[in-house]
């Protein structure tokens, strides 16, 4: 199986290098346009996530990013290098009461731009999967 393999330190402006390696996944693994905007917004959220409440925003802790793919569907891992979090009690950022919250929106995102959300590890990695039709 084809692998993808990128390790950058938790720095904001560091997402364009997310934003690169995605191309360069979009490239390899032959993805098409539909699912490539999905795939962005999806990973990018997660690292976002990743390097803000994983990492602390600290630049010595990394997030590594992995991409694999079948011919049934690409698999994109992102790991940081913090405590973790309680996946399974996050609020709902459709809830009335979160509506004008600013963050709260990652996970959501993800469970619906991807076909299958994983997280292991108590949350330092979140697996996105996404069928090819």
């Amino acid at each position: 199986m084809d692998a993808l393999k990128i390790q950058i330190p938790s720095i904001s402006e560091n997402i364009r290098i997310v934003e690169s390696f995605i191309d360069n996944v979009k490239e390899k693994f032959n993805v098409d346009d539909d699912l490539y905007g999905n795939i962005m917004v999806a990973i990018t959220e997660s690292v976002n996530n990743a390097m803000k409440h994983g990492n602390k925003l600290d630049k010595t802790k990394n997030v590594i990013l992995s991409a694999t793919c079948d011919e049934n569907a690409l698999t994109i891992r992102v790991e940081d290098q913090g405590a973790g979090f309680d996946y399974d009690n996050l609020p709902d950022p459709t809830a009335p009461e979160n509506i004008d919250k600013v963050g709260g929106r990652g996970v959501f995102l993800m469970k619906h731009l991807s076909d299958e959300v994983r997280f292991e590890d108590e949350g330092r990695v979140s697996e996105m999967v996404f069928y090819f039709s």
